[in-house]
């Protein structure tokens, strides 16, 4: 181990000798050292502190900036909101205020009362001590901790989902396989009041859990919004719209139904889970002739740790979840130019037995 003393081992460094000024003493005028300005506010500040919890000094510096706050500002919490409660661990809990309630840990309970009428962003102890961190929670929290019937579109293939199809306020996008809602969402959000969503689910069950789901997140019901239960395919294909987005089983099934209900320039986007659905999907479109060379892509989310010079990946992340296919509509009547290129060595050989793309060069 190091020597504590920092010197030891060689001899420590000699002061430089006094001059005449400093040899005189208190009597004869010698002058007080002055601490500088910032250290002695300092030292007064913990002088005035003393050896209270550096928590406890942080609180009432919360409390004095709770009291800055503007009214339009702060938003406090609601009885009936959702809050989201993190540990000092980082483990995060979903908590809908209910007034008179309390939540309960392995380290005491927390009384909700104490949260409803504060601003987001408050620390809160249990009954034991631990302090929780509050927060509104962000889409991608409800997301993760929804009630589910169907898979939810994870937030990093949904937010890929929105630029991909490009996703604009005011658009009118067509979803296929509403699932649990979380797509809808995200959907929502970003056509704005202005847009619209036409969401189908093929099962009641399901659209039953979707429309809990964004009635939650949202408070109440959407004008903008339209779910139905049935197929898709038997949706309407006038008016015309800008986005069509599929998650579902077995999209090839509806890219002819896509290509009537799209504008030229329109989008398709299609959120399958296997590479023979992603496959497949993406030659019906090639075969079809009406749209664009479709690009096929896969998003994996990868946290780092980063600790003074300990700054590496995360032993974890998100993987595989799905794959996406996203394709433009052409003008009708109007077919891609050929594509000249030279595939795989079998790629469309004897064993394949998929759709073949339509005047092809190879």
């Amino acid at each position: 181990m190091p020597p504590t003393d920092p010197y030891e081992g060689e001899q420590p460094p000699v002061p430089p000798p006094a001059d005449d000024a400093g040899e005189r003493d208190d009597a004869a005028g010698e002058r007080p050292v002055v601490p500088p300005a910032d250290t002695a506010r300092d030292s007064s500040a913990e002088a005035e502190a003393g050896d209270g919890p550096t928590d406890d000094r942080a609180a009432d510096r919360a409390e004095d900036l709770v009291g800055e706050l503007a009214e339009e500002d702060a938003r406090p919490l609601r009885a009936g909101e959702q809050v989201r409660l993190e540990d000092p661990k980082g483990r995060r809990h979903m908590v809908t205020l209910e007034p008179g309630k309390t939540f309960h840990t392995h380290r005491g309970g927390l009384l909700l009362d104490e949260l409803i009428g504060q601003p987001e962003g408050i620390v809160v102890k249990t009954s034991g001590g631990v302090p929780y961190l509050a927060l509104r929670p962000l889409l991608s929290d409800y997301v993760l901790s929804m009630p589910r019937g169907a898979a939810v579109v994870y937030p990093k293939d949904a937010a890929q989902i929105l630029v991909a199809a490009d996703i604009f306020p005011g658009a009118h996008v067509i979803e296929a396989g509403a699932g649990s809602g979380s797509l809808t969402c995200a959907l929502l959000r970003a056509v704005g009041p202005d847009g619209r969503v036409s969401s189908y689910e093929r099962r009641e069950d399901f659209a039953a859990i979707a429309r809990r789901n964004v009635e939650r997140f949202f408070g109440g019901p959407r004008d903008n919004w339209e779910l139905t239960v049935g197929d898709v395919v038997t949706a309407p294909t006038r008016p015309r719209v800008d986005r069509v987005v599929l998650d579902m089983l077995a999209p090839w099934d509806c890219v002819t139904w896509a290509a009537e209900a799209l504008v030229p320039g329109g989008v398709l986007c299609c959120y399958v889970a296997t590479t023979t659905q992603l496959g497949r999907v993406v030659e019906t479109a090639r075969a079809f002739g009406g749209f664009t060379e479709p690009i096929a892509t896969e998003t994996l989310l990868r946290t780092w740790h980063v600790e003074g010079l300990a700054i590496r990946p995360d032993h974890r992340m998100i993987g595989h979840t799905g794959f996406l296919m996203t394709t433009r509509r052409l003008a009708p009547g109007v077919s891609a130019p050929r594509r000249q290129r030279r595939p795989a060595p079998g790629a469309y050989g004897e064993n394949y037995d998929g759709p073949r793309p339509a005047g092809e060069i190879f």
